[in-house]
């Protein structure tokens, strides 16, 4: 006979689902309910509806939505004030609202994943570099072998 989920006869279960879709900590949610962290992850992956756990997603998507279009509504307003300071003459505050503008659209591109301002480093190992480590890789014949094929196929992406 299977055993009986504790969580789903549990009296306080829909404060635990809600806890549950909130992402609280297992370990808060089962001291304070008197349950174990083990039930309360196997609830939530067997017994907790799906569409519950859809509708969290997308609440979270409506809530980047909304962020999104906030952006979005301070870059067009940022447009017509730059527009309306160029019209009037006033190039100073036209520069100030192109900086502006400039910030919004660099903000959207980070959102939208295409800007990424995360550093990269290139390295570049020389041939007696290569032949140092190959040649410390002796004793292991499979890894020299791995490492030597790996070497060759930067070698033709350099330069």
């Amino acid at each position: 006979m299977p055993r009986v989920c504790t969580v789903c006869t549990h009296p306080e279960r829909a404060a635990i689902d809600a806890a549950l879709l909130r992402n609280d900590a297992y370990r808060n949610i089962a001291a304070e309910r008197g349950l174990s962290e083990s039930s309360l992850r196997r609830h939530k992956v067997d017994h907790m509806p799906s569409a519950l756990l859809a509708a969290q997603e997308a609440k979270a998507v409506a809530r980047a939505d909304t962020l999104l279009d906030q952006v979005r509504g301070y870059q067009d307003r940022v447009d017509r004030l730059t527009d309306k300071a160029e019209a009037a003459g006033d190039f100073r505050t036209a520069f100030t609202g192109l900086r502006e503008a400039r910030g919004y659209l660099e903000l959207l591109a980070k959102l939208a994943g295409e800007l990424d301002d995360r550093p990269q480093v290139n390295v570049l190992i020389d041939a007696r570099v290569q032949q140092v480590i190959l040649d410390a890789l002796a004793p292991y014949a499979e890894a020299r072998y791995a490492v030597a094929e790996a070497l060759k196929g930067i070698e033709g992406s350099v330069g």
